[in-house]
């Protein structure tokens, strides 16, 4: 494991398109996503804690499927969290590092893919001051969330490309394995990633450079490599 102390090493992975998740990569919703899902989790008798560690890049429907027993009453507990989430996203702040770096990305190269609904992922996005994605595939533009690789396959498509030339950035283990499946190099970001099988996990997205189709990690922060 790399010290964090010292400066890393160059490396250098040539792609042509960068996929982001957004809560946890661009964005820390996790304020947001412990108020609206604890409220939920204690309204129905489950632990607040457990309830939010499970959350985590999954699409919210199918944190309930898995929560609420009952098809028939499914529908009524998503929409409940999903105007929680909404209405906590204000509380939601822009990660180190990522206003720079999309600010510096040509317009057709890059994409975020997230399991939030799309209502939710505009909301976080523009409390965090982050620019518009050219491209956002949310929870509803899939049939299947992470870990099916459905998302990024879309993102990547929609940008003219192959999955297999672009690098996708995720904090979570089913986003990683949602990358991984769909043929991209995935690069985890922040503590969380560690869990995951990312070989590269960057503090955050400090430091991080595309240029001529390379993404540039000499000034990056690595906790793993």
């Amino acid at each position: 494991m790399t010290d964090s102390s010292r400066p890393g090493p160059v490396l250098g992975i040539p792609c042509e398109g960068l996929l982001f998740d957004n809560d946890g990569v661009l964005v820390d919703s996790d304020h947001g996503v412990g108020l609206a899902w604890g409220q939920w989790a204690r309204a129905r008798g489950l632990s607040p804690r457990d309830v939010t560690a499970m959350v985590h890049g999954r699409r919210s429907a199918d944190t309930v499927a898995l929560l609420v027993a009952d098809p028939g009453e499914r529908p009524a507990a998503l929409a409940e969290i999903d105007r929680l989430e909404v209405e906590a996203a204000a509380t939601t702040t822009a990660l180190p590092g990522a206003l720079a770096l999309l600010e510096s990305l040509p317009q057709e190269r890059w994409a975020v893919v997230t399991s939030g609904v799309t209502v939710l992922a505009r909301a976080r996005l523009a409390a965090a001051g982050l620019p518009s994605p050219p491209v956002l595939v949310t929870a509803d533009d899939v049939r299947h969330g992470k870990p099916a690789p459905d998302g990024y396959r879309a993102a990547a498509g929609h940008l003219g490309l192959d999955p297999a030339e672009t690098v996708v950035f995720e904090d979570s283990t089913a986003g990683a394995e949602a990358g991984t499946a769909a043929g991209a190099t995935v690069i985890g970001v922040g503590q969380r990633a560690l869990a995951t099988d990312a070989s590269v996990v960057v503090r955050d997205l400090r430091g991080l450079v595309w240029r001529d189709g390379v993404l540039d990690f000499a000034e990056a922060q690595l906790l793993r490599h």
